[in-house]
């Protein structure tokens, strides 16, 4: 934690600013340092939406121990390049112990007048607190299943789609092989599995995460997953990071993403750029019920940021976005 000394010299420091620097200073570029759309398709889109902002927004994507790194370089030098950080959650406590970041309560309240931002994703980018704002939140999305219209014919009976077993998507599967010929089930294996694991299949079987990562109900689940599942799964899944292009080829018929990586496919539906059509529904349960993982993203500024004018600016038109139809 830095001493309290060091933090009233960078506060002071910008206090004292000019109002000529001030001015000059929202002209300046505004380095928006995120672990989110970090893959290029994702990339090519979030600078789309930042060309929008009236300032110059330098958009730069990082994977999470890497940022984490350089935001303390930068604390130690106490000066850096970094203005506007944007990460999931779970980064954030990192960042407030180590006593990295401003306050943004009257920010929050700002643009919480008037765009009304949830009461629940506020409180969690106080970070326990009563009086401190962390982050302010930006996005929230979570993974859900999607099948091709074709595949609904085999469903096990009496299946609810709304309201699966990982015993009877297992039985799906082998459905689908059997009138196909083909595994039709998918999985990003390449790409976000690791989250299918933690927030879904792990703790329906053992209704917890790390606390039973040992135990024999996560032996029950990998069973499951080695002897009831995985042989209807296409091969491919292997390779695959994202599950929107299989579904539009046809490879895959029932698929397990993040919606934002589902969002193509359904997209290219709405629009008539293809002629298959997908429904939408949630991941299975097992015998401890159904597992869900909320992926919260917030925003936030270092104390280092040499524009932190310009990045509260980039923040209140980020949180505006929400409000705009989307295409």
């Amino acid at each position: 934690m830095k001493t309290i000394k060091f933090r009233l010299l960078i506060v002071l420091a910008l206090i004292t600013v000019s109002v000529l620097g001030v001015i000059a200073q929202e002209d300046e570029p505004v380095t928006f340092q995120s672990t989110q759309f970090n893959v290029v398709e994702e990339s090519e889109l979030a600078r789309g939406i930042l060309a929008n902002f009236e300032g110059e927004a330098n958009f730069v994507t990082s994977e999470e121990g890497p940022l984490i790194d350089l935001l303390r370089a930068e604390a130690e030098t106490g000066s850096g390049e970094t203005d506007v950080i944007g990460a999931l959650h779970g980064t954030f406590p990192v960042l407030a112990q180590e006593d990295m970041l401003f306050d943004l309560s009257e920010l929050v309240e700002a643009i919480d007048a008037e765009h009304d931002i949830v009461d629940a994703y506020v409180e969690l980018g106080k970070l326990g607190t009563t009086d401190y704002q962390y982050y302010v939140p930006w996005m929230q999305a979570t993974y859900v299943m999607a099948a091709n219209e074709k595949a609904l014919e085999y469903l096990p009976e009496d299946a609810d789609l709304n309201a699966l077993t990982w015993d009877q998507l297992a039985e799906w599967g082998a459905n689908l092989q059997e009138a196909t010929g083909e595994n039709k089930l998918g999985f990003p294996v390449a790409g976000l599995f690791h989250r299918f694991l933690q927030g879904y299949i792990y703790p329906s079987y053992t209704g917890g995460m790390a606390t039973k990562f040992r135990s024999p109900e996560a032996v029950a689940m990998f069973e499951f997953l080695r002897d009831d599942l995985w042989p209807y799964v296409n091969a491919e899944s292997a390779n695959y990071s994202f599950m929107n292009e299989p579904l539009l080829t046809g490879e895959v018929w029932v698929a397990f993403d993040h919606t934002a990586r589902l969002k193509p496919a359904l997209d290219a539906m709405m629009n008539d750029e293809t002629d298959e059509v997908f429904v939408v529904f949630p991941a299975p349960a097992g015998p401890a019920g159904r597992g869900f993982m909320p992926v919260v993203a917030g925003l936030a500024i270092p104390y280092t940021a040499p524009n932190p004018d310009g990045a509260e600016a980039l923040i209140t038109f980020m949180l505006s976005l929400k409000l705009k139809p989307q295409s």
